[in-house]
């Protein structure tokens, strides 16, 4: 979100966080769930997005037009929630229905924080993203944006259910309609990140030759909460290609330390 919308944004979520603080995990639930139903409902109408994001209306007109629509169909903290995000000043129809979405996505993981699922459903949706990254068909299946993403997201909960906490469904569901208009594993990617993230913590993707022992993996967590200032969260993948060596991203960072990285410089070196 660029400044502008970020101030808007800042309202509903102000006021998502003070009502979290004191519902249950039903109500925040529910709240998250109609959020994203109504997320969905702005993907199929552009001209409602126009209109609940034209500067040129006042901030109380569009609130009272999203209420008048909504009011009777979603609950009334719902209401008031997105009333409160349609009344500030968005760049375009397109920014408004980024911030419908992540408001859905805050209410899910506030709901999964209360009900202490948080660090549960963050580890499910990256194993969720490995076991998709290593099925080619599943990853073509869920990625192909030709077929309806009904059938796709009952994919998703014929392969989850039963396996997994509801706001990992719910929320890997999202990823497949394209969360903020991104593809499938760079929304799982965003969500994983954005779930880290409520939990105060940075997320580090860890690529090793071979699998860690718990002692090394907290070594590695306490060197890397030493360099960002902040607790970080390990998602550790095995790739026995690299050969030897460990291979870190952290957001835009990265630090190549394998085997594998070493051989193709010697042999670039070899070339000259």
């Amino acid at each position: 979100m660029d400044n502008i919308n970020r101030e808007a944004y800042g309202a509903a979520a102000d006021k998502l966080a003070g009502y979290s603080a004191s519902a249950d995990v039903a109500a925040i639930t529910k709240v998250a769930d109609e959020t994203l139903a109504v997320a969905a409902l702005l993907r199929r109408e552009p001209r409602l997005r126009r209109a609940l994001a034209d500067p040129a209306r006042p901030g109380e007109e569009r609130a009272g037009l999203i209420s008048s629509i909504l009011s009777g169909k979603v609950g009334a903290e719902t209401v008031g929630l997105l009333g409160a995000l349609v009344s500030g000043r968005w760049s375009g129809p397109g920014a408004l229905l980024d911030g419908v979405e992540r408001l859905g996505v805050d209410a899910l993981l506030a709901g999964a924080d209360r009900g202490g699922d948080l660090a549960d459903v963050e580890d499910e949706l990256f194993r969720f993203s490995q076991i998709v990254a290593g099925d080619p068909r599943l990853a073509g299946a869920l990625s192909d944006s030709t077929a309806p993403v009904a059938a796709r997201t009952e994919l998703v909960s014929s392969l989850l259910e039963g396996k997994a906490k509801l706001a990992t469904i719910s929320l890997a569901q999202l990823a497949v309609a394209g969360f903020g208009g991104r593809g499938f594993e760079t929304s799982l990617t965003r969500l994983v990140e954005l779930a880290a993230a409520k939990r105060d913590r940075s997320v580090a993707y860890v690529t090793t030759a071979v699998v860690l022992t718990d002692a090394e993996e907290q070594r590695l967590a306490d060197r890397l909460a030493e360099l960002y200032g902040r607790s970080v969260s390990l998602k550790v993948d095995v790739d026995p290609r690299i050969i030897g060596g460990v291979r870190v991203k952290v957001g835009a960072d990265l630090y190549d330390g394998t085997v594998a990285r070493r051989l193709a410089e010697a042999k670039t070196a070899l070339s000259k």
